[in-house]
């Protein structure tokens, strides 16, 4: 992402950071600091918070009174209730879809070949990216640009439950439910692309329940369970008090100092940190 940005908006701004939760580049309670953001897109303050202001009221962020602005953490039962309106828009615009034009039918072709490629090569942000923008662009070719933002929005608080709860993306497998939906569409099959696509979306939601619930207090009991080396000193200090003899002093290694600055980060999930401790100051 480029930070010559003269002339964005704080929509712009807004629907940048939706991308990179949709890449799965913020992660759910990722700290968004006004004065970082305001560098690294070359804005004001004033207009980050507009932005931040406006993905609050979309759900995807919030804010605390002492802490500021943080990437939403979705509980199960909001996950639940995304996944269902989902369902509500996407069955109900295929139910009622007209027939769809040739144009249509290429950009869902080209899309499905974005997919592919960034799967094949491993690119997990885009593949992650691509895979959720594929119902949004799907809502689009079905003629309801009003409703692809709200399914936007709803696909990212559904990304970012995934990243709290799955252990992979099973990005294969969405994807061939991709093509098969895309074919049913393309031989006027409407109720069987109806079908394809509740099925989708269940498999999909039901990996999420079916793994164990994360533990909100992970990662800080990773950092204060007990350090090896401490556990491993207290036996032979213990000992030690025991006997006469005096260890010998050993020469401590230096550590090489790296030469050079910190440069400028080269994209929006290096310039915002995590709410496991590493936080940017504004």
């Amino acid at each position: 992402m480029t930070t010559d940005a003269h002339n964005k908006t704080s929509l712009q701004i807004a629907t940048r950071i939706t991308e990179s939760i949709l890449a799965k580049q913020l992660a759910p309670g990722t700290r968004l600091g006004e004065q970082q953001l305001a560098d690294l897109f070359g804005v004001s303050r004033t207009l980050i918070r507009e932005a931040l202001m406006r993905l609050a009221a979309r759900g995807i962020v919030q804010v605390s009174a002492r802490r500021g602005w943080f990437v939403i953490e979705p509980t199960a039962a909001e996950a639940r209730e995304a996944f269902e309106a989902r369902r509500v828009i996407e069955l109900g615009l295929l139910r009622h879809a007209r027939p769809l034009t040739k144009a249509a039918l290429a950009k869902l072709h080209d899309h499905i070949a974005q997919e592919q490629s960034a799967i094949a090569g491993d690119d997990v942000g885009a593949r992650s990216y691509l895979l959720g923008d594929f119902h949004v662009c799907l809502c689009e070719c079905l003629g309801n640009s009003l409703l692809s933002d709200t399914l936007r929005d709803l696909t990212a608080r559904t990304t970012l439950t995934a990243m709290l709860r799955q252990s992979s993306s099973q990005a294969v497998d969405s994807c061939e439910d991709h093509v098969h939906i895309v074919a049913a569409l393309e031989r006027g099959d409407i109720d069987e692309a109806e079908r394809l696509m509740l099925d989708h979306l269940g498999i999909v939601e039901s990996t999420l329940y079916d793994l164990a619930p994360s533990d909100p207090l992970g990662a800080l009991r990773t950092a204060l369970s007990p350090v090896s080396a401490a556990k491993a000193r207290r036996p032979a200090t213990a000992t030690a008090d025991k006997t006469i003899a005096t260890p010998a002093k050993t020469k401590r290694a230096t550590r090489p100092v790296a030469a050079g600055g910190l440069s400028r980060p080269a994209s929006l999930s290096h310039a915002v940190s995590h709410s496991t401790g590493k936080e940017l100051k504004k």
